[in-house]
């Protein structure tokens, strides 16, 4: 992968581990529960389960790839058009609502992990985004499965740290998650439509 290529790829990665998912409030309520140390099992959890399906991705678009050269071009511009419209959702969803428990009863590492690992992977539609993020940064003349490595090693450093970050700061941010109502969701929305919209015409 080219450097200016990881560059964008990175930021985007960056910008999309900071939009609210499942497992981000998996790992902001779990902080707030059993604490930052405990929530580790959770957050190791959750980025073993997308790495799986980033393979799993890679593995479709690779399979696309052998059948027709144009199709990483049509994939692009499908793509952008998928990660506009989950802008919109983004846009329009309800204000975050997030409560904690007074006793919360405690959970064993295991317990933890497979929570993580199952709010990754139990979502079809994260596949789906998967199939429509990764190839705006492919480039078929390299290798795919060299690509896939950097790829997955990058978004599983950036998701685990903001997903820890997230639970060591639980107590600060739920508070200001709530109050920023529907602004949080809105600049995000904005964040994924930008990206849908630029990411088809980079190369």
């Amino acid at each position: 992968m080219a450097l200016h290529t990881w560059l964008i790829y990175l930021t985007a990665v960056i910008g999309l581990s900071l939009t609210p998912g499942p497992n981000g409030l998996l790992a902001l309520s779990h902080g707030a529960l059993y604490g930052h140390r405990k929530t580790l099992y959770t957050v190791f959890g959750g980025v073993i389960g997308f790495v799986v399906l980033i393979a799993l991705s890679m593995f479709g678009i690779g399979a696309l790839l052998q059948a027709s050269a144009h199709a990483l071009i049509i994939l692009k511009w499908l793509g952008g058009a998928y990660l506009i419209w989950l802008g919109i959702q983004l846009w329009r969803a309800p204000a975050l609502h997030l409560t904690t428990p007074e006793q919360a009863p405690a959970k064993s590492a295991p317990t933890l992990f497979r929570q993580g690992l199952f709010a990754a992977v139990s979502n079809p539609k994260v596949i789906l985004f998967y199939g429509a993020f990764l190839p705006q940064f492919i480039d078929p003349q390299r290798d795919l499965w060299q690509q896939f490595m950097v790829m997955a090693l990058t978004f599983a450093i950036i998701e685990g740290l903001v997903e820890y970050l997230l639970a060591r700061l639980a107590h600060r941010i739920r508070p200001w998650l709530q109050r920023s109502g529907k602004g949080f969701n809105r600049c995000c929305g904005g964040l994924f439509a930008l990206m849908g919209a630029a990411l088809p015409l980079t190369k």
